[in-house]
């Protein structure tokens, strides 16, 4: 099968999208189908072979974050010339009301097109106004894919129909035989954090008061920080003698990323909201990795049972899971064991052969309307 896929944001910034759309892609060209994937992307910078880079693209706030998009008549006519070029039985588009490459290739393909939905944001004031400007282009869309159940939830209140839930995917095998970094987790323990840790609804700052507190008492505790932003600014109140015990490694490869994972005995994620699914929750399940996190809806889902929560912005209550996570050994063994389980549906093998599914039934569906 010749298949496109489009991705709304930079390659050149990592993000959950990003990394869904890499990882299908591959999952897809393992099973022996041809995937091209256009992206917003510097033609000189790096990138996978399957990528056809759309030209640079400009920071917009958007979703409670900062992202990269293409739009305007130049990504409008790469658009076009590389649906011409593939000749593809079906084009895939994530996150299509974004404005972006994805919604300028919805509204222009002639092929099946499907959906990926992975925003869980159900009371979207700017979605049920652009509804009929929209409209258009939602019935070019043969079928929808929602990454998680609230993300489903959107589509009903906002869109009508449904769409089928297919979880974001993780490459288990490669994440579960990664080697830890040099001298991690070592005697004294060690949290991990992976994310924007500047970004407010990334939570990062619950995590280091939790962590403030523990290393007072723990002298060789440590925390392992991976992801974007400014470290001087992320620790300016921490006390100095635990400052030097966070360690930050910056932006990191995905190679890196499963290092890191396999390289702490709890991974925390504290996020505060606007979280439809949680990436990273399978990702430090797959690498055997138990989890502490926020009593999300969206995490409560995913981890099922996987992982230890504690409520949103409660450092207090954090302290309490970590301490015990990290004085029973036995019950950060049950907790890794239950999320290898847990994690086995979503392996990428088994995802995409679900989205392989709804390509066929959106190419039988647009044939028969044809």
């Amino acid at each position: 099968m010749r298949i496109g896929i489009v991705s709304p944001y930079s390659f050149e910034v990592p993000g959950g999208v990003q990394n869904h759309i890499r990882d299908l892609a591959e999952a897809l060209i393992a099973l022996g189908h041809h995937v091209s994937v256009l992206a917003p992307a510097d033609e000189d910078a790096p990138h996978p072979a399957y990528v056809v880079p759309a030209g640079r693209s400009v920071p917009v706030r958007y979703n409670g974050s900062v992202a990269r998009l293409a739009f305007g008549p130049l990504s409008a006519a790469r658009v076009r010339r590389w649906l011409a070029i593939g000749d593809f039985d079906v084009v895939h588009v994530h996150e299509p009301f974004t404005p972006s490459l994805s919604m300028l290739a919805a509204m222009t393909s002639d092929a099946p097109v499907v959906a990926t939905f992975h925003t869980a944001n159900t009371r979207s004031r700017a979605m049920v106004a652009a509804q009929g400007i929209l409209q258009p282009m939602l019935e070019k869309i043969t079928g929808r894919i929602a990454v998680s159940d609230l993300a489903r939830k959107m589509q009903v209140e906002h869109l009508g129909g449904s769409a089928w839930e297919i979880p974001n995917g993780v490459a288990v095998a490669a994440f579960a035989g990664a080697e830890p970094l040099p001298g991690w987790p070592g005697p004294g323990g060690a949290l991990g954090f992976l994310g924007r840790f500047t970004e407010p609804r990334k939570g990062f700052p619950t995590l280091r008061d939790a962590f403030c507190r523990l290393a007072a008492t723990r002298p060789d505790l440590r925390l392992l920080v991976a992801g974007p932003g400014d470290p001087d600014e992320a620790v300016r109140q921490v006390p100095a003698g635990i400052r030097e015990r966070i360690v930050f490694l910056g932006l990191v490869s995905e190679e890196d990323k499963r290092r890191m994972l396999r390289s702490v005995d709890v991974y925390v994620a504290p996020n505060t909201g606007g979280e439809s699914f949680g990436m990273i929750l399978t990702e430090a399940m797959a690498a055997g990795t138990p989890v502490a996190a926020s009593d999300l809806d969206a995490f409560r889902r995913v981890l099922d049972g996987g992982g230890a929560l504690f409520p949103v912005g409660d450092a207090d209550a954090l302290v309490t899971v970590l301490e015990r996570l990290l004085d029973e050994p036995a019950s950060r063994r049950a907790l890794a064991e239950h999320g290898r389980r847990v994690v086995a549906r979503f392996d990428w093998p088994v995802v995409a052969q679900q989205v392989l599914e709804v390509y066929a039934t959106a190419i039988e569906v647009h044939h028969g309307a044809a």
